[in-house]
C-alpha cells in the first residue's frame, strides 16, 4: 500500500506504511482484574492499538455482560482488546493476527497475564481463517473488529462478508464492535439490530448485540 502524507489526511491508517511510532506508547489494562497492567508493544505502527481511552469507552459501552462471552479478536494486533475481555470477565479469547511477530507479542503478553489456557491463537488472514468456518465456543461472542482502516475501502466486500457471516453465526447475546473511520458506512452492514455508532477522532465505533 501507498504511503500517505499523514497532515494532508487525517483519516489515513498509517499501518500500511509498515513504520513505528514516534515516542514510546504506552498500552495498559484499563480495568478489571488485570487493571494497571502493562503490555509489551514493540512501536511497529501496523498494529495501531486503540488507545487506552477509546478502549475504556468501548467496554463502559458492552459494559458487564462480557463475563462468561467468549472475545474474538479478528485483527489482533498485540491482542489488547481480547485481554481487556479476559480482564473484565469473558471466559475464552481468540486471537487472530497473521503478523508472525506481532502474533509472538500476543504470546507473551498471553504469558505475562498467565492467561495461556483462556485463549487460542491463531497466527494467520482473517478473511481465510473465516472462510474455513472454525468451529467455535457455544457462547455468546463478543467480536472485535479492529483492521487497517483502508480495508473498509480497499476491501469492502471482504469486510462485509466477514462481519455479516460471524453475526450469521455468532450465538444469541453475542456482541460486536467495530471500528472503522468516517469513510465507512455502517448502513452497509446488513443486521436486524441496529448499531450504536460513536465518533471518537478519527475512529467511528460501531455496537450491536444479536438478540
Amino acid at each position: 500500500m501507498a504511503k500517505r502524507n499523514r497532515k494532508s489526511n487525517p483519516t489515513a491508517d498509517p499501518r500500511s506504511a509498515g513504520q513505528r511510532l514516534e515516542g514510546p506508547v504506552g498500552l495498559r489494562i484499563v480495568g478489571g482484574q488485570f487493571r494497571g497492567r502493562r503490555l509489551q508493544y514493540g512501536g511497529d505502527i501496523r498494529t495501531r492499538p486503540m488507545k487506552d481511552r477509546l478502549r475504556e469507552a468501548v467496554f463502559n459501552l458492552v459494559g458487564p455482560d462480557i463475563r462468561g462471552m467468549h472475545a474474538i479478536d479478528l485483527f489482533a494486533g498485540t491482542g489488547a482488546l481480547a485481554f481487556e475481555a479476559l480482564s473484565r470477565g469473558a471466559a475464552r479469547a481468540t486471537l487472530i493476527e497473521q503478523h508472525y511477530p506481532t502474533a509472538g507479542v500476543i504470546r507473551r503478553n498471553a504469558a505475562v497475564l498467565e492467561v495461556e489456557e483462556a485463549v487460542d491463537i491463531v497466527t494467520g488472514n482473517v478473511f481465510i481463517w473465516w472462510k474455513k468456518r472454525p468451529i467455535l465456543s457455544d457462547l455468546p461472542w463478543v467480536v472485535f473488529c479492529s483492521p487497517p482502516y483502508d480495508f473498509y475501502v480497499q476491501r469492502t466486500e471482504e469486510m462485509l462478508e466477514l462481519i455479516g457471516g460471524l453475526i450469521q453465526s455468532a450465538p444469541a447475546g453475542s456482541a460486536f464492535v467495530v471500528e472503522a473511520d468516517e469513510r465507512f458506512d455502517f448502513r452497509q452492514l446488513l443486521n436486524p439490530q441496529p448499531w450504536d455508532v460513536r465518533t471518537y477522532p478519527p475512529a467511528v465505533v460501531g455496537i450491536c448485540w444479536k438478540s
